[in-house]
């Protein structure tokens, strides 16, 4: 799907972020854009943001406030957004969140709210809008992150949700080829948004040893190349060279990845003492 003139969007998560970013290129481009999130101020000010980007005038673009954890609510919420806003051409779930700590620092609770954020969100937007895509096909993609191909340290909760949306997300792209559906996943690597300033305030030393020499993406550059690569062959979407390679290396000879790590991990540890 490389014209999306006309095309209907669904971003869950679409009120910052990269969320936020592929919105107003998707409204550029001439798609229609629904966004969905919780907080009410931050998402009417991003639905004034992509109606600004807009090919058009007589585009479509709106928001609705849901919290995608709570299945009920995106049963009510989505279910109204197909009858006002009309079927999905695309579904594209950037809703997410990251508390990095220790293992024995996490609690059941936060353990709990990631996974029902993280990855109950996708399955809830995908049970619910799947029987309307159907009808016409359409595209899905889940958002990831490297997290979800490589266990790091600090993020045994979050690793565990976006691991999990890997592997449902291949599931899912087997069972709706038949319907015209494609089914693809985005990992992007660190990225400068809202949500990883405030997991920078949680970060073990460790964690922070580990991505301190990764390159810092912009949300913009990870939605571009979503863009790019939207309906293609692809179903691991990696934005940079960076993190194409590491996924490579850890398919292909996983000790090599867990030794640098583990070197990173060391190094801050002895000097802790």
């Amino acid at each position: 799907m490389k014209d999306f003139i006309g095309k209907t969007v669904f971003i869950p998560g679409g009120s910052s972020g990269i969320g936020l970013s592929a919105a107003k290129l998707l409204a550029g481009e001439g798609a229609h854009v629904m966004i969905f999130a919780r907080n009410r101020k931050r998402l009417e000010e991003a639905a004034e943001q992509i109606g600004k980007s807009r090919k058009n005038p007589s585009q479509r673009t709106d928001c609705m406030q849901l919290d995608v954890s709570d299945y009920k609510a995106v049963q009510k919420t989505m279910t109204r957004a197909v009858r006002d806003f009309g079927t999905p051409d695309m579904l594209i779930n950037c809703a997410g969140r990251a508390y990095p700590r220790n293992f024995e620092d996490i609690s059941f609770g936060q353990f709990d709210e990631t996974m029902r954020i993280n990855m109950y969100g996708i399955w809830n937007t995908c049970s619910v809008l799947v029987p309307f895509m159907k009808e016409r096909g359409g595209i899905i993609i889940n958002t990831s992150s490297m997290s979800g191909f490589i266990g790091v340290f600090g993020y045994t909760d979050y690793s565990a949700s976006k691991f999990a949306i890997v592997g449902f997300s291949e599931a899912l792209k087997s069972e709706l080829k038949r319907w015209n559906i494609a089914v693809q996943v985005l990992c992007p690597p660190d990225t400068d948004t809202p949500g990883f300033a405030v997991e920078n305030t949680t970060k073990p030393d460790e964690t922070k040893a580990i991505s301190a020499a990764a390159k810092l993406m912009s949300p913009n550059d990870v939605a571009r190349v979503l863009l790019k690569e939207i309906g293609g062959k692809t179903f691991m979407i990696i934005p940079n060279l960076d993190g194409k390679f590491t996924y490579i290396l850890k398919r292909f000879l996983p000790g090599i990845v867990d030794f640098v790590m583990d070197m990173d991990i060391k190094k801050v540890q002895k000097r802790r003492g």
